[in-house]
């Protein structure tokens, strides 16, 4: 048998959607995160504004962040045909928006450490000048906003079903925990300039950090039962197998149906029959499953099955 014939039973490994709308959208949200970083870290410096410095360096852990979301990206395409992935690198986008995740809760805590040293122990604001920083923050992280927001019309051919890139989403919560970050802090610095309620800002920083950590959360929630390849919902299974023991008193012995990407399941299911057919008469049986991109039935003859 040659290798032609073969390529009828042959599956194909590359699971990888790639977003290249979204890779070029992260490399301008990083040049612009980078670009204003520099701007703060050097007026910071020569104006001695502790508020600008820290604003700084704050984009500094996003640009990170961001790196991470481009590395992601440029890993799953480079190695996407890679046979050493035994099912390609549809995981690495997942990845990516788990390590940039864990990113974003540890933001979230040092602001929130920040926040509660504040509040104890209050310090002289230079509110013009850190009202100003908030508001140059705002405006880049509202313009990385909407460079980095998912028009979610990604489509399967098929099934019509969104495709999740949660290196995308994970970017995405960065510039917006950064949005809500300056938000919060112009409505404090306002409150304390013309009030004098300066245990605004810290309570700001406060609110922040909770909203913050719940993104991180969600995100976690969602990206790490794919790494840890958890199984599809019991009732999805449940239909699977009631549509192979419908018929020639078969039983399904085993059943693993697991995420090999953001998008696609593969399916390992041990049949036992009476009388068995062959394979392709169960592919065919399960063809409406179309959440199952990669099949493999094993079918096994028992002529004791009660």
């Amino acid at each position: 048998m040659d290798a032609h014939t073969l390529q009828k039973w042959q599956h194909n490994h590359d699971f990888t959607n790639h977003n290249q709308r979204g890779e070029r959208r992260a490399y301008y949200v990083l040049i612009l995160t980078v670009v204003t970083m520099v701007i703060e870290i050097a007026a910071g410096t020569l104006y001695g504004s502790m508020a600008l410095l820290a604003d700084g360096w704050h984009m500094g852990t996003h640009a990170v962040a961001f790196l991470i979301t481009i590395f992601a990206y440029q890993y799953a395409r480079k190695h996407a045909s890679n046979e050493s992935f035994t099912f390609g690198t549809g995981k690495a986008s997942v990845l990516g928006g788990f390590s940039s995740a864990i990113a974003l809760g540890l933001v979230a805590l040092i602001m929130l450490g920040e926040s509660i040293h504040r509040l104890m122990s209050p310090q002289e604001i230079q509110f013009n000048e850190a009202i100003l920083v908030a508001v140059i923050g705002l405006s880049v992280n509202i313009i990385s906003v909407f460079l980095l927001k998912e028009d979610d019309h990604h489509h399967h051919a098929h099934d019509h079903e969104h495709h999740h890139d949660h290196n995308l989403k994970a970017a995405y919560f960065h510039v917006l925990a950064d949005a809500l970050t300056s938000l919060l802090a112009i409505v404090a610095l306002v409150a304390g300039k013309y009030w004098g309620w300066n245990w605004v800002d810290a309570l700001m920083g406060i609110v922040g950090s909770v909203i913050i950590t719940r993104w991180a959360i969600g995100l976690i929630k969602q990206t790490g039962p794919i790494l840890l390849d958890a199984s599809i919902t019991p009732e999805y299974q449940k239909q699977i197998i009631s549509t192979l023991e419908i018929q020639d008193n078969n039983k399904v012995s085993d059943i693993h149906i697991w995420k090999i990407s953001a998008d696609h399941y593969a399916a390992m299911i041990s049949l036992v029959s009476q009388a068995p057919k062959p394979v392709e008469h169960y592919k065919q049986l399960l063809e409406k499953f179309d959440k199952i991109d990669h099949l493999t039935i094993e079918v096994n003859h028992c002529a004791e099955i009660r």
